[in-house]
C-alpha cells in the first residue's frame, strides 16, 4: 500500500506497514510515576527562532509509526484490563499506564490533585447498577397486557439514587420527538401536563424524515436528537417517565449496542441531591414492541410518526400504562481524566488540545461460555494510543511550539460525556485560552483512503486547515456520509465545543486505496454490526492501520501549525458556537 504523505514520512511509513505485525507486549507494572525526562529541544534558542521547519515536522512525525501504535492498543485492549470501565481495576490499570506513558515521553502533568502535580483530573461519580432484570409491562384500555423482556424487548434505567425506582401505572403520552426548540418554532408538549406520566418518544428529530432541509438540519442530527437531550426535556416537564422507541436507521446503531450499553452499572457526574430532579425511569423500547403498543391503542405507528414529523403535531394521550421496579445498588467512585503538557515557549498560557477517552464498558453479564469483556479496541484504544504516538511526535520536535500543547484522555465518555464534561468545567487552560483542538475516537482500521470525513464538516476554519494538509497525502476532505446518526454530538470535543472551542473530529473516509469502492462502506456496515459495542471489538485479522497513520500525520502537522503561530481558528458565520466563542474572547 501506499501512503501519500510528505517524502521524508513516506518511505518510513510504507516500510511499517510491509513489516506490520502485531508483537504482543505485557503491560506495564504499575509503579511509582517516572519523572518527566529533562526538556533541554529549547535551550540556547532565541524566542524570535523558529526552528519547525516544514523538514523539522516531517521528521518529527515519523515518531508516530505502526509499531508503537499497535503497541498501546494491544495493552489497552488487552483482557488483562478488563474493557477499562470508568472506578474498576481494569480502568485504574488504564490511568496507571497512560501516566506512566507521559511521564516517559517527558511530558509535564497538567492537573493539581490534592495539592501537587499530577497527570491526573479526579472526577466523581455516582456509579448505579439496575440489580434486577425489570420487565416494562404495558397495560392497554382492555386490560391486556405486553410484557417487554429486559434487554430482549426494553432496557429500563434511571439516573437517580436509591433503592428502588418505579412506574406504577404512569399513563402514556405519545410527544411525537419529544423536543422544545423556540428557534424551530417547535414544541412537541404544548399544552401537556406531564406530572406523573412517561413520555414516548422518538429517536432523532424531524429533520431526518425530511432530508431536503426543510425541517431543523434536514438530514444532519441536531442536539436534539440526541437521547441525552429527550430525557433532560421530559425531566423539565415534570414527566415521571419517558421511553425512546428505537429504530436502527433513526438511531444510527442497532438495538444491541442500546442492550448493552444501558445493561451493567452505569455512570453519572456525582451530584449533592443524587440526581432527585431527573426521571424515576428512563427506559428504551424497540420498534417491534412500539408498534404493537400503538396497535392496541388503534393507531398505526407508521401514521403516528408522520404525524409527529409536521410542524404543530400535538401529543396523543395513550390509553395505555406503564409499570416496571427497578432494584438499584449505588456507590460513589472516583476515575480520572489523565491529562499532559508540553508548555508553549512564549505563549504558554495559550494552548492546542487533542482529546480521546480512554475508557469503554468493561465487563458485563453474558450467557455462559460467552465472552464478557468488552474490550473496546477500536473504540477507543486507538483513540488513547494516538494521543500517546502524537505526543511523541510534538516531543521530537526541535522546540516546543509557541503554544503549548495538551493532550487529555478523558473518563466515562460512554456513560454520557462525563469526564470531557467535567474538564470542560475545569480546563487546565481556560476556554478562552484554548484556541482550537482535535479528538480522536473510533479510528479507521480498514486501510489507507482517498479521501478523510469530517463530522461536523463546514462548522469551522478547521476544515481549511485539514484540506490543505490532506492535499499533500492526496486526500480529499469530504462531509460525514451519515449525518443523522448525529456523531458530532456523540464525543468528547462536543463539551468543549459547547464552551466555543473549535474542534475538529475527523477520520479516514470510506474510499479505501486499492479496494473496491464499495469496499468502504461494507466494512463500516460489518463494524456497526457485529462488533461496536459488543465484546468482538478485538484486535482482528483484517485490521489495518493505514487510514490511522495518514490520520495522525494530518492531526499533527494541524496542531505544530495552529500552535506555533498567533491564529485565531473561527466558527463559520451562523454556527451556533461562534456566538459563545465571542462571548467568550470579549469578556476575558
Amino acid at each position: 500500500m501506499t501512503f501519500n504523505t510528505p517524502s521524508s514520512t513516506k518511505a518510513l511509513l510504507v516500510s511499517l506497514i510491509a513489516a506490520y505485525t502485531l508483537t504482543a507486549c505485557k503491560p506495564a507494572e504499575q509503579a511509582e510515576i517516572p519523572t518527566p525526562a529533562a526538556d533541554t529541544s529549547t535551550e540556547a534558542i532565541s524566542p524570535a527562532e523558529n526552528l519547525n521547519t516544514a523538514d523539522a515536522i516531517d521528521a518529527a512525525a515519523t515518531q508516530i509509526d505502526d509499531a508503537g501504535f499497535m503497541q498501546h492498543v494491544r495493552v489497552l485492549a488487552s483482557d488483562e484490563f478488563e474493557g477499562r470501565a470508568p472506578s474498576t481495576p481494569g480502568g485504574e490499570k488504564t490511568v496507571s499506564y497512560l501516566e506512566n506513558q507521559f511521564a516517559e515521553l517527558g511530558l509535564e502533568p497538567a492537573f493539581q490533585l490534592n495539592g501537587k502535580p499530577s497527570y491526573r483530573q479526579a472526577v466523581d461519580l455516582m456509579e448505579l447498577t439496575v440489580t434486577n432484570a425489570p420487565t416494562l409491562t404495558l397495560t392497554h384500555a382492555d386490560g391486556s397486557e405486553q410484557t417487554l423482556a429486559y434487554q430482549q424487548d426494553s432496557v429500563v434505567f434511571s439516573s437517580r439514587t436509591g433503592n428502588k425506582q418505579a412506574l406504577d401505572s404512569s399513563s402514556l403520552v405519545f410527544v411525537g420527538y419529544g423536543i422544545v426548540a423556540p428557534e424551530y418554532g417547535w414544541n412537541d408538549y404544548a399544552g401537556l401536563d406531564m406530572t406523573g406520566k412517561t413520555a414516548v418518544i422518538l429517536v432523532n428529530d424531524p429533520g431526518y424524515r425530511t432530508p431536503e432541509g426543510e425541517l431543523f438540519k434536514g438530514r444532519a442530527m441536531t442536539y436534539y436528537g440526541r437521547w441525552t437531550y429527550k430525557y433532560e426535556e421530559a425531566a423539565r416537564q415534570g414527566a415521571a417517565g419517558a421511553i425512546i422507541i428505537h429504530e436502527d436507521g433513526a438511531a444510527g446503531y442497532p438495538w444491541e449496542v442500546v442492550s448493552g450499553s444501558w445493561s451493567g452499572a452505569q455512570y453519572y457526574l456525582l451530584t449533592e441531591d443524587g440526581n432527585q430532579n431527573n426521571l424515576a425511569v428512563e427506559a428504551w423500547i424497540t420498534e417491534p414492541a412500539a408498534k404493537r403498543l400503538f396497535t392496541s391503542n388503534g393507531l398505526d405507528y407508521k401514521a403516528m410518526v408522520s404525524a409527529a414529523t409536521q410542524p404543530g403535531f400535538q401529543p396523543v394521550e395513550l390509553k395505555s400504562t406503564a409499570s416496571s421496579t427497578l432494584e438499584l445498588t449505588s456507590r460513589q467512585s472516583k476515575s480520572y481524566n489523565v491529562g499532559a503538557v508540553i508548555q508553549g515557549r512564549s505563549n504558554a498560557d495559550e494552548a492546542f488540545i487533542y482529546t480521546a477517552h480512554w475508557d469503554h464498558l468493561g465487563k458485563k453479564s453474558v450467557p455462559e461460555g460467552a465472552d464478557a469483556i468488552f474490550n473496546g479496541a477500536q473504540d477507543n484504544a486507538t483513540g488513547t494510543a494516538a494521543l500517546l504516538e502524537l505526543a511523541q511526535a510534538f516531543k521530537a520536535l526541535p522546540q516546543a511550539p509557541e503554544r503549548s500543547i495538551i493532550f487529555v484522555a478523558v473518563t466515562a465518555e460512554e456513560s454520557g460525556l462525563l469526564g470531557s464534561k467535567h474538564y470542560a468545567e475545569n480546563p487546565a487552560f481556560p476556554m478562552h485560552k484554548t484556541v482550537a483542538g482535535i479528538n480522536v475516537d473510533g479510528m479507521s482500521t480498514i486501510g489507507a483512503t482517498d479521501d478523510i470525513v469530517v463530522v461536523g464538516y463546514g462548522n469551522s476554519e478547521m476544515d481549511d486547515y485539514l484540506r490543505r494538509v490532506s492535499a499533500t497525502q492526496n486526500r480529499t476532505v469530504v462531509p460525514e456520509p451519515t449525518p443523522e446518526k448525529g456523531y458530532f454530538y456523540r464525543s468528547d470535543h462536543f463539551n468543549l465545543a459547547k464552551k466555543g472551542v473549535p474542534m475538529l473530529y475527523a477520520e479516514a473516509g470510506l474510499q479505501i486505496r486499492g479496494k473496491p469502492t464499495e469496499y468502504g462502506q461494507q466494512e463500516s456496515d460489518r463494524y456497526l454490526a457485529e462488533r461496536y459495542h459488543k465484546a468482538a471489538d478485538e484486535i482482528h485479522p483484517e485490521w489495518d492501520n493505514g487510514g490511522i497513520l495518514q490520520d495522525l500525520y494530518a492531526h499533527f502537522v494541524i496542531g505544530v501549525q495552529i500552535s506555533d503561530s498567533d491564529a485565531q481558528p473561527q466558527w463559520t458565520e451562523g454556527n451556533e458556537f461562534k456566538a459563545i466563542r465571542e462571548a467568550s474572547l470579549a469578556t476575558n
